[in-house]
């Protein structure tokens, strides 16, 4: 409601020329100083008051003050005469003026804070959410809020982006602090000591710093809930591990096996690093027996202690990691991660600083899978080398740095003859960091380092036992018989309905190739419901352009938002001259799906031998149909661009995509060319409809196999020599190539095999015009 405006009494009109409008022009009108006529307000001097939005104001009516004064002119004139006061007096009244002005000025500067939070900072909060900039906005919302507390809009916008949660520290009186996971360059806010109890946060993936004298920083990353109750416990600065970690016991489940109980337990914060690698052979770590505890197998085959010593030499013949020369390491790279370590050399480090290699479960716990998408933005998979510790600032939920990309770190657990190996290492796909991998414990890659645990009791044997995957012996399989495959494909047909095709925007900012994201109406659901994709068109080439059609890795599932995506690992067939066009296919990016029961974790979705699905066989069911219809669609729509030659299509399948290439193929004619990297056939049981042995045999397009000799997820016998053996093709038009690697093969030598084979099926890209 507003402020009635003050009305004079009826016995006085109000015509404008009668009023008087501020202190300066009353004292004017009745001749005084504008202090004394002030001091007559009291004296009953009629005069008005009205509050605007920035300030209050007086004004008063010369017919009202005339009636006044010639009521009261003898009493005011005694008023005027009275003597000076003592001095105490005008001492008490100067401090009143004093006081007066005092409060005047922090009036005035608090009515100019209120008027910047409403002006300015609300505005501001609004454009930094648009852009996701929840960090800057939460902390300028706090900022605002300490002026404008009750303001409506603040109210509103900070529901709009953060939730209530109480923290408990042991101790208490800890000072907490917070940011945005993503927010890596801002300074942390301050949110006061604990406990606090419904305080505000951003609802997103925090890092917090919890400090206290006398005790340790605890550093950590936690998703938030509303209503979420934080508990920290800080250890007394006498009983911290240096360089370590302390990870609270619990309850934890690795894949879909049994719930196992940790005890707390210490990691290293970092991957042990050339420099201190070098202090463990400085200690003589080559040349002590009681270092070295494990007994030596290599393919069944008993080593001596010093016939396996003999094979732990750097690349001029030294004892030392792979990656050395003449004993040491390169220069400047003290605080590199150790790497061209096998298991051996990394279970005696361990050893010889009374630590130990962590199992695969202490090594899940620390490294949080659940927080995927969030870690990898600031991991080491850029394919150019590793990088210092700590230097990409990937914090894990318990303080850990690193677990993603940089090197691998070996664990404890066997599998088979190999050892598990996790995290993926910089020149590996980031979704390998939730990937289960064993390699051979002689094995001393490049990417190979690891950390420490520190136990503080032996671990129970359930903890340390071999863990074994997932097997399947394709030689006791067939495909389904025709008649019944007929029914199995009828379940991807869809109807060729009005595409309502539509350009959404165009990015003509890269040198490379222009980008365009385009949508169309699904072949399924609603008309409402619509696919979006994105076309990469290279500036090197003329049209019509051929294409390759892209199915990315699992990553895909655990990423927010596709807006930023580029052409990805088929970056090189853009820079050749070619298209390519990058479907948004359901349950990836902003698809990602929520209403359907889904696999408890990416570490789960990606076990060796799995389908790599999102979702349990029976929902997967309806989501690789949906995936065969959307890739149709797509197709189609490229069938209506004249830049496009529709007769000249590939398709790429990467990891995931590679899984589901045969099916994907197998179903879609108008491909010429299909190459899948880092597949093979699954071991996991899947229904008939989208089983891929049923599908391998319908291939038509030439079909590139590109895999790793070491690859755990689908190993060479067992997986990927089925598949090659199954595809329904001429052995002239399919090829294996088989890499000396892990799960996905070294990117150059890819590419090379890509494009010639792109080259042989797809033909010459059609060369740019020249200037004129």
């Amino acid at each position: 409601m507003g402020t009635s405006k003050p009305q004079p009494p009826v016995n006085f009109p109000e015509p404008s020329r009668d009023r008087v409008d501020s202190w300066k022009e009353i004292a004017a009108y009745l001749k005084r100083d504008e202090r004394t006529v002030r001091r007559w307000e009291k004296e009953g001097l009629p005069v008005h008051r009205k509050v605007h939005k920035t300030q209050a104001s007086v004004y008063a009516y010369r017919t009202e003050i005339d009636s006044w004064w010639n009521n009261g002119r003898q009493r005011l004139e005694a008023v005027e005469s009275t003597p000076a006061r003592k001095p105490f007096m005008l001492w008490l009244l100067a401090g009143l003026v004093t006081g007066a002005l005092v409060f005047g000025a922090f009036y005035a500067s608090s009515l100019r804070k209120e008027r910047w939070a409403r002006d300015q900072a609300l505005p501001e909060i609004s454009r930094l959410l648009d852009l996701d900039k929840r960090d800057k906005a939460f902390r300028l919302a706090r900022e605002a809020e300490r002026y404008i507390p009750n303001d409506p809009l603040l109210i509103r916008l900070m529901r709009s982006f953060t939730v209530a949660v109480s923290i408990q520290t042991k101790p208490s009186s800890a000072d907490i602090y917070m940011r945005t996971y993503s927010a890596n360059d801002e300074d942390l806010t301050y949110l006061g000591k604990s406990p606090l109890e419904n305080v505000q946060v951003p609802w997103d993936y925090l890092r917090w710093k919890i400090a206290k004298p006398g005790f340790g920083t605890i550093e950590a990353a936690t998703s938030i809930l509303p209503n979420m109750n934080l508990p920290f416990t800080l250890d007394d600065a006498g009983t911290i591990l240096p360089g370590m970690v302390h990870i609270p016991g619990g309850t934890f489940q690795f894949r879909s096996a049994a719930r196992v109980e940790l005890e707390p337990y210490w990691l290293d914060k970092y991957e042990v690093t050339n420099g201190q690698f070098k202090n463990f052979m400085s200690r003589g770590g080559y040349k002590n027996p009681t270092y070295w505890k494990h007994e030596f197998v290599d393919n069944g085959r008993r080593l001596s202690w010093e016939s396996a010593i003999a094979r732990f030499r750097d690349s001029t013949g030294r004892l030392g990691p792979s990656t050395w020369d003449l004993g040491s390491y390169p220069e400047g790279q003290a605080e590199f991660p150790v790497s061209g370590v096998s298991w051996f050399e990394a279970a005696a480090y361990c050893e010889s600083v009374d630590k130990s290699l962590p199992t695969v479960y202490h090594w899940y716990k620390a490294a949080g899978i659940g927080i995927d998408s969030d870690v990898l933005h600031f991991s080491n998979f850029t394919g150019k080398g590793p990088t210092r510790v700590g230097e990409q600032q990937s914090l894990g939920p318990y303080g850990t740095y690193d677990m993603a990309g940089n090197v691998r770190e070996w664990a404890w657990n066997e599998s088979g003859a190999k050892r598990y190996i996790l995290g993926g290492a910089w020149n590996e796909p980031n979704y390998m960091f939730a990937t289960q991998d064993a390699q051979a414990p002689f094995g001393r890659s490049t990417t190979s380092g690891f950390r420490c645990a520190k136990y503080g009791a032996p671990l129970a044997t359930y903890l340390t036992r071999p863990i074994e995957t997932l097997t399947r012996d394709y030689t006791r399989e067939k495909p389904a018989p025709e008649s019944e495959f007929t029914l199995y494909k009828s379940l991807y047909s869809y109807d060729r309905s009005d595409l309502d095709q539509r350009v959404e925007s165009v990015d003509d900012s890269l040198s490379s190739w222009r980008k365009e994201k385009i949508s169309f109406r699904a072949p399924y659901g609603n008309e409402r419901e619509r696919i979006t994709a994105y076309l990469f068109l290279p500036r090197n080439a003329r049209a019509p352009y051929s294409v390759v059609v892209y199915f990315p890795g699992v990553s895909s599932y655990f990423k927010r938002s596709s807006e930023a995506i580029g052409p990805e690992w088929v970056e090189f067939a853009v820079r050749s001259g070619r298209a390519v066009l990058y479907p948004i296919y359901m349950g990836t990016y902003e698809r990602r799906i929520n209403s359907v029961p889904s696999r408890q974790t990416p570490e789960e979705v990606m076990q060796p031998g799995s389908a790599c699905l999102p979702v349990g066989p029976m929902a997967g069911r309806d989501l690789v149909a949906q995936w065969s219809k959307e890739m149709g669609r797509a197709i189609d729509y490229l069938e209506t661009r004249k830049d496009i030659d529709s007769h000249r299509l590939a398709y790429y399948g990467l990891s995931l995509g590679a899984v589901w290439g045969p099916v994907l193929t197998a179903l879609e004619p108008r491909l010429k060319a299909s190459v899948l990297v880092g597949g093979g056939l699954p071991f996991e049981r899947l229904p008939p409809e989208i089983e891929p042995l049923n599908f391998a045999s319908r291939v038509k397009a030439p079909t590139l196999m590109l895999n790793g000799q070491d690859d755990f997820m689908f190993p060479v016998e067992s997986s990927q020599k089925p598949l090659f053996h199954l595809l329904g093709l001429p052995n002239a038009e399919k090829r294996h190539v088989i890499f000396d690697s892990g799960h996905v093969p070294p990117w150059k030598p890819v590419v090379k095999e890509s494009l010639d084979w792109l080259d042989r099926y797809l033909g010459p890209v059609l060369t740019a015009e020249p200037p004129r």
